[in-house]
Order: structure tokens, then C-alpha cells, then sequence
């Protein structure tokens, strides 16, 4: 089964009738392969996806009200019912405080489920595309093994949005919907995770460290902020700010969620956040995120050495002196 590769710049993406999907698998084996991961379709793919979205978002709040193609209703559904899975498989007692092993037989219970799960979700012309964005899904939620969860798992959920738009599940007309309804609900499922079963954060670098669980909600939430914003960037930390807007915005909503996981002087634990807050404008914060997310993620060994490629997130390089449309750097509109 097959689909016409539109990048996710391209409204005409859609289902055509062949194509051989494959399960994705990890390329990037040692440092030398970094600077061919840096010049890879699927390097481009996922900078120009955030890009994208984060031009889609500027001015929205998550609260307002957005027409839904059936595709995005059932993936709200898919996490109210990721959710149940949680609700029947509380944590265990046990002698360590962190990593609560019933974690491992919630993700038991969700990788056992997921092709059910993501059929229910796309139409029947594309589920012989679960084999392949299926493990993107499935590597959003943490590792089993570690019960730890970091920002390689959501960029896992990242290249799976990127796959939907490639497949034709959702087109141009998805994007806002994509950032400020799907995204904000994988945030919202992944932090009741983090909570219920203590996952430990997976690679963090503590206090340097923009946060210890996510990075992408930083980037679209200040993209929301980018036009007609209610707030300056220096009162992000105050208290009724938080209380207003934390409903609203994805910034607010991280930094309200940082305030209830941590203890102390928010300077000395979120140092990098607290750093921001002096920067002038919000266009300003994302454009630096997005420099900071390319070289403190998409840049580092480490995180790399995980993702895995297939047919639609490609590790093939883009030819000399082109540049694909779906990498193409969003400029926010100055705010």
C-alpha cells in the first residue's frame, strides 16, 4: 500500500495504491554518521514539521474551539482511552520511590493494543501504514525497560505527527488542530505517566536543562504567544499569570507543571527557563528554541543514536543545493 510522499507542506497529500511500507530501523551507529543524519530528508522533515506548526499556532489558544476531521476525533479518543489503560493499572507498592514497575505492564498493555488502537484511527486505505508509524506511537511513551521518559520519546510522537501528515491522514488544513488539540493532549497524557508511575527523566541534564520530561511544547507555546500575546516574556513566572493562562497556552501549562514536580528557587532548578524570561519578545524565544532544539537534540549523539528511519522519515541525504519544501524555516510574524 502506498501513498503519494507530499510533504507536509502539501494539502494534496493523500492515499495512492502502492507503496511498501517498512519497519523503521536506527541508521545512526557512531558519530560519523551524524553529519549524514544532519543532511537527511528526515533531518529536514522534522525541523520544517515544527516550523510549520509552530506558524500554525501563533495567536491560538488551546482552548478555542476548532473543526475536527474524523482522523483528529479519534486520536483525542485514542488518549482517553490510553488513559483508562492507566486507570486500570495502578502502581504497585514497592520499596523504590521512582520507576513504579506497573508501568511496564501499562506499555504491555498499550504495544499489545496499538494496531487495534491506530486502525480505529485511520482509514482502512491506511492501515497497511501502522507497520511503519506504528513504532513511532509505540516509542512515545517512555521505555519499558528504564520506566524513564525524555525528549527522544517526544520526538518519536513528533515524526508520528510528521508520518500523518506524509501519508495524507491529516493535510494543511490540520496543522493548528495538530499543535494546540493532538499535541496539548500527548502532553497532558504523558505527564498523568510521568506522575502515576514516578518515571525517572530519560538523559536529562538537570538544572542546564530546559526542562527534564519535554522541549517541543516550549517552541509551540511560544509560537502562541508570537501575535496579539496577553503576556510580556518577563511575567511568565508570576503567579496569577501561571493561574490564568496555564489552561490556554502550552508554555504556561509546562511552566505551571514544573512549579508542581519541583522544589525551591525556580532560578537555580530551571535555570535555562528562568534565563528566557528576560529575552524581549516571544518571536525572539522561539527562534532561539528552535536553534537550541537543533543543537541540543536533533545535534547530540545520544539522542540520535535512537530514532529509527523508514520509508516515510528517510535517512537518505537531500542532493547538493536542494532544499526540501517541508524544511523550509517558518518565520513568525514579529510580535
Amino acid at each position: 500500500m502506498s501513498v503519494r510522499f507530499a510533504n507536509v507542506d502539501d494539502p494534496a497529500a493523500a492515499a495512492s495504491s502502492q507503496h511498501d511500507y517498512v519497519i523503521p530501523t536506527k541508521c545512526v551507529k557512531n558519530m560519523g554518521d551524524m553529519a549524514m543524519w544532519e543532511k537527511s530528508e528526515a533531518y529536514y522533515d522534522i525541523v520544517g514539521f515544527i516550523n510549520s506548526i509552530s506558524n500554525a499556532v501563533q495567536g491560538i489558544k488551546n482552548t478555542v474551539y476548532l473543526e475536527q476531521i474524523p482522523v483528529v476525533q479519534k486520536l483525542l479518543e485514542l488518549f482517553e482511552k490510553l488513559s483508562k489503560m492507566v486507570d486500570d493499572t495502578p502502581p504497585i507498592d514497592q520499596p523504590q520511590r521512582f520507576g513504579n514497575k506497573a508501568y511496564r505492564d501499562w506499555f504491555e498493555k498499550m504495544k499489545t493494543s496499538a494496531k487495534d488502537l491506530l486502525e480505529d484511527v485511520l482509514p482502512e486505505e491506511l492501515h497497511p501504514a501502522i507497520v511503519e508509524i506504528g513504532v513511532y506511537f509505540t516509542e512515545s511513551f517512555g521505555n519499558s525497560t528504564r520506566i524513564d521518559y525524555g525528549t527522544g520519546h517526544e520526538l518519536s510522537f513528533i515524526m508520528f505527527l510528521c508520518c500523518l501528515f506524509k501519508i495524507g491522514a491529516l493535510t494543511e488544513l490540520d496543522k493548528t488542530v495538530t499543535g494546540v488539540k493532538i499535541f496539548n493532549s500527548y502532553l497532558i497524557f504523558v505527564r498523568k505517566l510521568q506522575l502515576t508511575y514516578r518515571m525517572e527523566p530519560a538523559g536529562s541534564h538537570g538544572v542546564w536543562s530546559l526542562d527534564d520530561f519535554q522541549f517541543v511544547p516550549f517552541i509551540w507555546g511560544s509560537a502562541q504567544f508570537a501575535v496579539d500575546s496577553p503576556i510580556r516574556p518577563n511575567q511568565f513566572l508570576e503567579e496569577k499569570i501561571i493561574k490564568d493562562y496555564k489552561d490556554h497556552y502550552m508554555f504556561i501549562s509546562c511552566i505551571d507543571y514544573i512549579n508542581k514536580v519541583k522544589i525551591g528557587n525556580f532560578a537555580e532548578h530551571s535555570n535555562q527557563l528562568w534565563g528566557i524570561s528576560s529575552v524581549p519578545t516571544w518571536t525572539k524565544i522561539n527562534s532561539g528554541l528552535v536553534k537550541m532544539y537543533q543543537k541540543e537534540l536533533l545535534g547530540k549523539f545520544p539522542v540520535v543514536q535512537h530514532i529509527v528511519f523508514g520509508s516515510l522519515m528517510q535517512f537518505k541525504s537531500v542532493p547538493p543545493g536542494k532544499q526540501l519544501p517541508s524544511a523550509r524555516l517558518g518565520m513568525l510574524a514579529p510580535n
